[in-house]
């Protein structure tokens, strides 16, 4: 009898390459099922960027029976068309949202004090925001004064996409932050240039108010200009509430986040639910928590959750990496005597036949594949369902997680003991 679950926990790999380091995730995780809890995504979305989502090893069935929780609301599009081409189910639930100031009043204004200041030194953030920022702007008849307003001005970049969104509006940076964060930024800032200045940050969704602290303290004027917010979804969206349903009842295999503010406002969901503690004790085990880079980490690892993040902070590397994390530590197999078997989120393979399991068959199956073959009593495998059961409604579901396989004998029964795999 073998029982194996691939790989290790995790894979800094952003680029398609197969193998994983296991010094950089050590902890492997077990497989984690899917079920329906609320409706998945099904509309297709419009086309990714080819030059940051495109995978050379693209495999239609990669993800085939795994569930992966989105949370991000801009660009989420991207996320789901590309795990649903690779075969998963996806539960979309952004847990806040983008507005664009319903009103543009307070963007204008701050775009005109930024025309008069001509600020020294402009720290430019992401760029959706500089995009965004130019085009209200434009739109306004402010679009030519803004750019003449920053011809002087020394522009720093948190990361390339920023770099991108200023050269676009034809203007250049004088540099990039080294670690493509908005405190790295600003300690570049402070390190190369003299105290005194005129400074204009960019900013983008929530506020950073400590950094901003930081320039204000040195500097004699510090200006912002926020072209779009990040802002919690109405209490009348329930996707949310069953997200955090499903991630406590261990229903998903993988939450992405794209954002530190979407990390804390599904924490905030869970508390008000009272699954805090269940939520953080699903995301430490069973599902696996995916983020796109450092700062989206913080929060999950402050918490006590080691998520998956990629080496490069692109929602692309973010993409490949869940794949192969998923292909090569989310997926259990064992050696019977009826044959091997491999559970791949909540499909159960035997010989040729990818059984979808439903949520109690797919926990009974998961803990009698954990044993390997040893007995597990009707106590565990009840206690192992999701949501309140009695040893009936176990033996019910063992029952019908027997007709659903198709295998007699694959699942022994040892009198007045419980339960095992025949191996």
């Amino acid at each position: 009898m073998t029982t194996t679950t691939s790989g290790a926990h995790g894979s800094d790999r952003a680029h398609g390459e197969r193998p994983v380091d296991p010094k950089t995730h050590p902890a492997t995780r077990p497989a984690a099922g899917t079920a329906a809890v609320g409706a998945t995504h099904s509309a297709k979305a419009g086309p990714a960027e080819p030059s940051e989502l495109a995978s050379p090893a693209f495999e239609p069935d990669q993800l085939d029976g795994f569930r992966i929780g989105v949370t991000s609301d801009r660009r989420s599009s991207d996320l789901i068309e590309a795990f649903e081409r690779r075969g998963a189910r996806v539960v979309h639930a952004p847990t806040l949202r983008m507005a664009h100031s319903q009103q543009d009043g307070p963007l204008l204004a701050d775009t005109r004090a930024m025309i008069i200041a001509r600020p020294d030194v402009l720290l430019a953030t992401t760029a959706y925001g500089i995009r965004r920022w130019f085009e209200v702007a434009e739109a306004e008849g402010l679009g030519h004064a803004l750019t003449e307003a920053l011809a002087d001005t020394k522009i720093l970049v948190r990361g390339p996409k920023a770099r991108g969104g200023i050269r676009a509006t034809g203007l250049n940076d004088s540099g990039m932050s080294d670690s493509e964060t908005t405190a790295s930024l600003v300690t570049k800032v402070l390190a190369e240039f003299p105290p005194g200045l005129t400074i204009g940050v960019q900013v983008h969704g929530f506020t950073d108010e400590a950094q901003l602290d930081r320039l204000r303290a040195v500097h004699t004027s510090v200006l912002i200009v926020a072209p779009y917010r990040w802002i919690a979804v109405d209490d009348t969206d329930e996707r949310v509430y069953k997200l955090v349903e499903a991630i406590c009842a261990r229903q998903l295999d993988c939450v992405t986040f794209t954002s530190a503010p979407a990390v804390h406002a599904l924490f905030g969901a869970a508390e008000g639910m009272g699954l805090y503690p269940e939520l953080v004790a699903a995301l430490q085990t069973q599902v696996v928590a995916g983020a796109v880079g450092p700062v989206t980490a913080a929060p999950l690892e402050s918490a006590g959750i080691v998520p998956i993040q990629p080496t490069r902070f692109r929602m692309g590397a973010l993409i490949r990496l869940v794949c192969e994390h998923l292909e090569h530590n989310a997926v259990v197999r064992v050696d019977t005597l009826n044959g091997p078997i491999a559970l791949h989120g909540s499909v159960l393979h035997v010989g040729d036949d990818h059984i979808p399991l439903p949520p109690t068959a797919l926990a009974i199956m998961r803990a009698l594949m954990a044993a390997g073959g040893a007995v597990v009593s009707r106590e565990d495998l009840t206690r192992a369902l999701p949501g309140p059961s009695d040893d009936h409604a176990m033996e019910v579901s063992l029952s019908r997680l027997r007709q659903t396989l198709g295998v007699p004998g694959l699942v022994a029964t040892v009198v007045k003991r419980g339960y095992r795999l025949n191996v």
